[in-house]
């Protein structure tokens, strides 16, 4: 269990007294008594569904995630559930959400928890932190809201309240920021209360102090905000220096052959493992699309193609790049050939309606809807 100060909360050059620290945890936990977002994992606050909530939630908005969650809960009543399915099929259920390590993450921890814990969700920090893509802050929502336990939070939106209200200056993300922002979490805990106090905190990022604009005239935390008072709140938190946004451009092909379309699995491990997509890849500099395509397949696969027309061109844009997708229809150069995987994990030829059963990536996905 985190230990909270007994006196104090030291804060850069700012101390705050007890008495301050028990009027802002009041302010905060009446706010969120009347204001609370009705949200479907907190009329069942189970581990369960309070682990997938958090998987989902993790670098995705909570009105994109509604969708996705009620249609897992529909599929995936359990844990169980989900350690019984294949990986393809959590993958597919995740498709549209991104970031799809965290589905593997889902479907690996399931499986532990079904063969080493009985099925049960272990209660205890480190046992959390032990299961695959479960950090500090899953752990902490787990623990507080689920078990009732004392444990804090601090995810993107508390950074940016704890930046605010006590004035932070370092940028958020570096590792003095973020060791000082759970220690604030920490020390503001309410004995007893901390699932509550955890949830407020989360509500009131996603809905009040927002990153832009934030609005705090209905901030029950804005007599207490160092930010606010000195009016910099639009300075606060200090971003951390942007990552470049890489510009990729990729010609794929809808090879069609005998009334079947050929797709193909990425491979096991990074970017976007396990997904099935049209075969292709990177057009290089000074290369057409349509060349890059031919190329492609003959390195890739051992197949001779050549392209039929263009079907569209995709713009997609992911965190820390965007593509640039062109699509062509094409046709096998002599029928006459053995296919051979060179970089794919696995490859089928599939009838166009049994796309939808494969997890596809996003910009795959605008393709199929294009050729139905």
């Amino acid at each position: 269990m985190y230990q909270t100060p007994t006196d104090v909360i030291a804060v850069e050059l700012r101390v705050l007294s007890r008495s301050h620290v028990k009027r802002l945890r009041k302010s905060l936990l009446d706010w969120f008594r009347k204001n609370a977002r009705d949200l479907p994992w907190r009329s069942k606050p189970f581990p369960y569904q309070v682990w997938i909530a958090e998987m989902m939630l993790q670098q995705t908005q909570v009105k994109t995630v509604l969708p996705y969650y009620h249609r897992w809960m529909r599929r995936f009543p359990d844990i169980a559930s989900i350690a019984a399915s294949s990986q393809e099929e959590v993958l597919r259920f995740w498709e549209g959400l991104g970031y799809y390590s965290r589905a593997l993450h889902v479907h690996r921890t399931s499986r532990i928890v079904v063969e080493e814990h009985k099925g049960e969700f272990p209660a205890d920090l480190k046992t959390l932190l032990d299961l695959p893509g479960i950090g500090k802050y899953s752990a902490g929502a787990i623990l507080s809201i689920a078990f009732k336990k004392d444990f804090p939070v601090v995810d993107g939106n508390v950074e940016r309240i704890f930046a605010r209200l006590f004035d932070i200056s370092d940028p958020v993300g570096r590792s003095f920021s973020r060791n000082l922002m759970w220690k604030i979490a920490e020390g503001l805990l309410p004995k007893g209360r901390a699932g509550r106090f955890n949830q407020a905190l989360m509500d009131l990022g996603a809905t009040i102090c927002l990153p832009r604009r934030p609005l705090c005239s209905d901030c029950p935390a804005k007599d207490f905000c160092q930010a606010f008072q000195k009016g910099v709140v639009d300075q606060r938190p200090v971003s951390p220096t942007r990552k470049i946004t890489t510009a990729v451009r990729v010609a794929v092909g809808v090879l069609e052959h005998e009334g079947r379309i050929l797709i193909q699995k990425r491979p096991p491990a990074g970017l976007m493992a396990n997904l099935w997509e049209f075969p292709g890849g990177k057009v290089v500099d000074g290369e057409a699309p349509e060349e890059a395509l031919v190329r492609e397949f003959q390195e890739e696969l051992e197949l001779r193609v050549a392209c039929l027309a263009r079907i569209t061109v995709i713009r997609h844009n992911y965190t820390t790049f965007k593509v640039t997708l062109h699509a062509f229809r094409c046709e096998l150069d002599g029928s006459d050939q053995r296919m051979v995987l060179r970089c794919a994990a696995d490859a089928r030829w599939v009838e166009r309606h049994e796309l939808e059963n494969f997890p596809f990536p996003a910009a795959n996905r605008k393709l199929i809807r294009m050729l139905s």
